[in-house]
């Protein structure tokens, strides 16, 4: 689905999948590109929507949990994209990685990541991407924010009326409420979350940061 000139979404297709964001420009990037299992459908929708996986230069992710990164590797054999992980995400693999599908009973996501991204800015082309570590649902959550636009792609920080979890290894209540604060000052008009509906709308996605910080992280 077209949201932007250059942004495309593409919600999570079942348990443990999650929504995914595509910025087809001079550099293209997919984030999270979600659960393997759901990849061939992914394909389908990006392919109905005229993008060719080999256009895709970059597998990005807010966060390494295996919901949103467990098709990294199989994107990438299949697109030729590169994997880059924020410091973050490399500096807390053992918890955000290893640690977690412990907790989950599951084994634990394998893929190389081809580097790192080497500052908080992504320019795209037409696009410019502000990088945001965000953690507390994870240590290594990131946001990427367009000022320009007003695009924020905020992973499982924020959702529609709700947060991300925050018993998992290395999460923290305070740290997401620092991080939710910090988030609510930009000037927002595409909130995409990681799960669930996204919210469109300058004073939609101010009033659920309203209803977030009243509510539910009191």
């Amino acid at each position: 689905m077209k949201l932007t000139k250059n942004l495309y979404f593409y919600p999570e297709k079942g348990m443990m999948d999650s929504n995914t964001y595509v910025i087809k420009d001079d550099t293209s990037i997919i984030i999270d590109p979600g659960l393997t299992q759901f990849l061939p459908e992914l394909l389908q929708d990006l392919q109905r929507d005229g993008i060719d996986p080999k256009e895709i230069d970059i597998i990005a992710n807010t966060h390494l949990h295996g919901d949103h990164c467990w098709a990294n590797e199989a994107f990438k054999k299949i697109s030729g994209a590169k994997i880059l992980i924020h410091p973050s995400q490399k500096d807390s693999w053992e918890a955000t990685v290893t640690q977690t599908s412990r907790f989950f009973g599951v084994p634990a996501v394998e893929f190389n990541h081809d580097g790192l991204f080497k500052n908080d800015r992504l320019n795209t082309g037409e696009m410019e991407f502000e990088i945001i570590p965000s953690p507390g649902h994870s240590p290594d959550s990131i946001c990427f924010y367009c000022q320009s636009e007003k695009i924020l792609i905020c992973g499982d920080v924020i959702f529609n009326q709700n947060t991300g979890r925050v018993d998992l290894p290395g999460g923290s209540a305070r740290q997401l409420k620092q991080s939710i604060e910090r988030l609510s000052r930009l000037e927002i008009d595409y909130l995409l979350p990681g799960h669930m509906d996204i919210i469109v709308g300058r004073e939609k996605v101010k009033r659920n940061f309203e209803f977030i910080k009243q509510y539910v992280l009191g």
